[in-house]
């Protein structure tokens, strides 16, 4: 029995902006988009729940490193909720669990929603990738199995009313790492008094990455086919679009530091920098030309120490394993 050939592809960095649509897993999408840039290594930041479309920032290659620091950024939504039915799973994919008669005014829903800003504490899903004992919760609960969940602290940094009709409400979120949109949803509907499930969602952004900059898969696709048609490698047309690796950190202090500088760093030394912070992740650049080479950390001696380190074409070191 001759073994499955492995998929390989080829070494490409950057990160892409997908606008992910609705009625796939952002694993899919990842695939998808992986196999259109015949990428040899990949990974999204922060899944999307198949029903949700918008921002899924996918990293490339050397970018993959740097993927935490998106998945711990701040998130922005577009959401609609049905008031008056709730579902097991808090979106229109579940099953209905009660059905109740609505009769909530602007006022009243002004007031719930006030209880929902600034910092909270909310209990996850159930129907979520959240793991226990190695499983994620989801699995449990397609066996009818129910797990105590600790409530999470998370932060509602805005939460702005845009629609509001009989049976259904339209919220834009800003929020922190870890907030369930379909949990905000469930809990606002109980506060209401008559239960409510997510019907739309779209993520309309992820750190400070401009939403302009999303592409669909179909018009991946679609450059794909004009490439091949024009009979030009495809990726002289797909890497234009490729955001540079160190946006995804481009929130952290800049650290510049010489070349002599560099070399002990990438051979994963802690080294003195002038004018450095004096604590916290910072984004580590070479020369006038401010070349980025990753991300370190002042660590106790008030040296900059490497923990992420790009490595393209060379030899260096992956991770905080080779920091001293």
């Amino acid at each position: 029995m001759s073994r499955r050939r492995r998929f390989k592809g080829r070494d490409v960095h950057g990160i892409i902006l997908l606008d992910k649509p609705s009625g796939i897993t952002s694993n899919d999408a990842l695939q998808q988009v992986k196999r259109i840039y015949n990428a040899a290594k990949a990974g999204h930041t922060g899944a999307l729940d198949p029903l949700a479309t918008g921002m899924l920032p996918i990293c490339f290659g050397e970018a993959t490193k740097f993927s935490q620091f998106l998945l711990d950024a701040d998130k922005r939504y577009r959401v609609t909720a049905r008031l008056g039915v709730r579902t097991d799973t808090s979106d229109s994919e579940g099953s209905v669990v009660s059905v109740r008669p609505v009769s909530v005014t602007e006022s009243q829903l002004s007031l719930a929603l006030d209880k929902f800003r600034g910092d909270i504490l909310q209990v996850p899903s159930m129907f979520s990738a959240l793991k226990h004992q190695g499983r994620p919760l989801y699995e449990y609960a397609r066996e009818g199995i129910e797990i105590e969940r600790e409530a999470r602290p998370i932060s509602i940094y805005s939460l702005e009313l845009l629609e509001f009709t009989d049976d259904a409400v339209s919220l834009e979120v800003h929020c922190s790492k870890g907030t369930y949109i379909r949990s905000l949803v469930d809990d606002l509907g109980e506060l209401l008094g008559c239960g409510a499930h997510v019907i739309q969602l779209r993520r309309t952004q992820v750190a400070k990455y401009p939403n302009d900059k999303m592409l669909s898969l179909e018009k991946l696709n679609e450059i794909l086919d004009e490439c091949r048609e024009q009979g030009i490698p495809p990726r002289e047309k797909l890497d234009y679009y490729l955001l540079p690796m160190d946006s995804a950190v481009s929130n952290l202090p800049e650290v510049n530091m010489s070349s002599i500088l560099a070399a002990y760093v990438t051979q994963g030394q802690a080294v003195m920098v002038p004018h450095a912070l004096t604590e916290g992740f910072v984004r580590m650049t070479v020369g006038p030309e401010a070349e980025f080479i990753g991300v370190g950390e002042i660590d106790e001696d008030g040296k900059v120490a490497p923990r992420r380190l790009v490595r393209i074409g060379g030899d260096m070191p992956d991770a905080d394993d080779q920091a001293e």
